[in-house]
């Protein structure tokens, strides 16, 4: 089977599996989407929502949030990763949404990546989830799920990204990046992949190399 035609397989699968596939991020408005994903970085959906409506309570919007200082967002998301740099991330997005935007955010990549803190996966994830645009954000779950099924390799996510955008078809593309995630985030994970219980196993390459350790058996 070509790689593309597997990948669309394994689309097809995953899609009746995850029939409508959303971030896990709690948000209301594309303000405290950009925010989320900032604290998202190397922290899990969940403890982010655990801090976020707190944090959208004392800052609804840019102009709050630009008028801030350190003090006054650090107690809020210090039980986040990285609070102090995303503290400061927080309120130097703020400011230049301020400055150059009105306040709103920015619907072009070109000009989020331009925000402290967003880097090229937040950007891919704000322009995919509020905009439908083809981007591949490459989380930890994508990273680790494209290259187990064998239809992905590299050592950065920017490799697997190219290579991903390239096998499937633009239109496919947001609604995959969610799958790859929800797949990698409670069937394939990291260090106990729950193989017996995974759709995608006559697809995957890391099932075949390791059937026999994962099952006690032998290959069918």
């Amino acid at each position: 089977m070509r790689k593309k035609e597997k990948t669309l397989k394994i689309l097809e699968i995953l899609g009746n599996e995850i029939p409508e596939p959303v971030t896990e991020l709690d948000y209301k408005n594309p303000f405290q989407l950009l925010i989320a994903v900032i604290l998202s970085a190397q922290c899990t959906d969940k403890r982010v929502n655990l801090v976020t409506p707190e944090l959208f309570k004392h800052f609804p919007d840019a102009k709050s949030l630009s008028e801030a200082e350190f003090d006054d967002i650090f107690p809020l998301i210090r039980s986040i990763s990285y609070p102090n740099n995303k503290a400061r991330h927080l309120m130097g997005m703020a400011r230049l949404l301020m400055e150059k935007h009105e306040g709103k955010v920015p619907p072009s990549y070109s000009d989020l990546v331009e925000l402290p803190g967003v880097g090229r996966k937040t950007a891919n994830v704000v322009t995919s989830v509020l905009y439908n645009e083809p981007r591949m954000p490459v989380d930890t779950h994508v990273f680790r799920v494209t290259q187990r099924l064998g239809i992905a390799k590299g050592t950065t996510p920017l490799q697997i990204e190219n290579q991903l955008v390239a096998l499937i078809p633009d239109a496919m593309i947001p609604k995959a990046h969610h799958y790859f995630i929800l797949h990698g985030r409670y069937v394939c994970l990291a260090r106990s992949p729950k193989c017996t219980e995974c759709p995608l196993t006559e697809l995957c390459n890391y099932y075949k190399k390791n059937h026999k350790k994962l099952t006690g058996g032998s290959p069918t």
